[in-house]
């Protein structure tokens, strides 16, 4: 059974032994030997598709060009067979903070691959690039990657159940460089002592303001994470070499949640897998049909529906009003309740939009549908009958709707709600969605073959087919990989694509 582990802050004289401590905990989960069982398996090698789906859909993408180049400007460290790199040539390594880094931009960018939202909200495949690079790098093999990421996975969803963040304006990602370091500690089978000190410097190096998601949002939004990952990497190698790192991290009386989160007087109950227990955080995240904010998921689905039903809202001068009844943190994080006016601006990055359900829903319900490219062209974000559209959509917080979000019933769990359209000759349309359509229990969950589809629609356009196949057949055989296929297990553009991107020159 799953154990709660009771975490508050100590005084230093009280001086909390390290086996009550929530890093070492961590540690103790990462180095049990359990069995993956196999619907785990099955579902992360779905999402070892999904990251690689979605990284392919944004290589020409400046941010992740940039990333690219940071990394290809950097040698394979010693001691190791370097990591491969996104879009790159199998035999172009890197030193595998770096591809951490560079694969973890590609993957972040569109916002398009898998969530757990609970206190706190995650994107858990953000664990998969910082693990795979350090496999690569060390010579590891499918059974061992498998086990590694199945920690990344179960810790940070551990995490996001119990421990709010956002709540203090810290980013997401601080859960993240714990849950890769313990990760990496499971991959290379290190003891509790190394991962619990890995756990604690990679906390302690990626807390940082949520203004990266707030405003106009800037290109660091997909860096973040891939911070958090480089972090754990170079975390787990400065733990190998016998170094401590700040303790009590979480506890302390100057740690984490004194002075971060909710203070000196502060307490959580997180939840680990307790010792022979499987590790099965992952099969309660869900991926993406939609490159846009988790939040906005259900919101498009209902757009589509809506927009079938009646084309008629379609047209901005038929509307008086859009009102979108939904959970708390949907109105505040990417609706009207934010007070961001660049939800509203139609120049507004990208990476703003796709933190904006007014102009979601505004264009979705116009072209029942959405696209990770054409959905955010400046053309179609400018268009005047967009413009009219989108001012008239507000969101408004509803208590039930709120309790459902934060409900651990899986079947009551909602991040949808309820849209009243109110038209100019005074009617009114209700309708609600509780979950997407693809979410695990919406109208067509994902399984194995959507993830697929989702990959062949996203590289097709810069993968060879060959290479297309190459990569499903290594992904669908992961937990039996040798050390050499899973130095092989990336995704190579076609000739020309990468030279098409920008190659920006830096520092290094």
């Amino acid at each position: 059974m799953t154990q709660l582990h009771h975490v508050r802050v100590h005084r230093s004289d009280e001086n909390l032994a390290r086996e009550g401590q929530l890093a070492w905990k961590i540690a103790q989960v990462a180095t049990d030997p359990v069995a993956v069982e196999p619907e785990v398996v099955d579902m992360i090698i779905n999402r070892v598709i999904d990251n690689a789906a979605v990284a392919a859909a944004s290589l020409t993408r400046a941010p992740v060009s940039a990333a690219r180049q940071q990394a290809l400007d950097h040698a394979v460290s010693a001691n190791g067979s370097g990591a491969t790199i996104f879009g790159c040539a199998i035999e172009r390594r890197t030193s595998p903070e770096w591809a951490a880094w560079a694969n973890g931009v590609a993957v972040r960018e569109l916002d398009y691959h898998d969530t757990f939202l609970a206190a706190e909200y995650s994107h858990p495949g953000d664990n998969i690039p910082p693990i795979v690079a350090v496999a690569q790098h060390v010579g590891a093999d499918g059974a061992a990657l498998v086990r590694g990421l199945a920690t990344g996975y179960e810790i940070q969803i551990d995490l996001v159940r119990a421990i709010s963040l956002h709540k203090h304006k810290i980013d997401h990602v601080a859960h993240l460089g714990p849950s890769a370091a313990a990760g990496i500690g499971t991959l290379l089978d290190l003891d509790a002592d190394t991962i619990y000190q890995a756990v604690a410097q990679a906390l302690h190096t990626t807390t940082a303001t949520r203004q990266s998601r707030k405003g106009e949002i800037s290109t660091w939004k997909a860096h973040a994470p891939a911070f958090a990952g480089k972090m754990a990497v170079e975390a787990v190698d400065r733990a190998m070499r016998g170094e401590t790192s700040p303790s009590p991290i979480y506890e302390g009386e100057d740690g984490v949640i004194a002075w971060l989160l909710d203070g000196k007087d502060a307490s959580y109950d997180v939840p680990l897998p307790a010792p022979g227990e499987a590790k099965r955080g992952i099969l309660d995240s869900y991926t993406k049909e939609h490159s846009a904010e988790y939040q906005a998921q259900a919101w498009i689905d209902l757009a589509r529906k809506l927009h079938e039903a009646r084309p008629e809202l379609a047209d901005a001068a038929m509307i008086e009003s859009i009102v979108l009844h939904t959970s708390h943190h949907t109105h505040y994080v990417i609706g009207s309740g934010a007070n961001d006016p660049q939800k509203y601006d139609p120049t507004a990055s990208r990476e703003t939009l796709d933190h904006s359900i007014p102009y979601i829903f505004a264009v979705a319900l116009q072209d029942g549908g959405w696209h990770h490219v054409d959905s955010y062209t400046p053309e179609r974000a400018q268009r005047p009958d967009t413009v009219a559209l989108w001012q008239k959509i507000t969101t408004a917080e509803d208590a039930e709707w709120t309790r459902r979000y934060h409900s651990e019933d899986p079947n009551e769990k909602a991040f949808g709600g309820r849209v009243v359209i109110t038209l100019t000759d005074g009617t009114v349309i209700e309708d609600e969605i509780a979950v997407a359509d693809a979410h695990p229990l919406g109208a067509r969950p994902f399984a194995r073959a959507d993830y697929v589809r989702k990959f062949r629609l996203l590289a097709e356009p810069v993968l060879e087919a060959a290479e297309i196949e190459r990569f499903l057949a290594l992904a669908e055989r992961l937990p039996e990989l040798t050390a050499d296929e899973v130095r092989e297990l990336t995704i190579v553009a076609k000739p020309g694509v990468l030279e098409s991107a920008p190659a920006p020159r830096g520092l290094f």
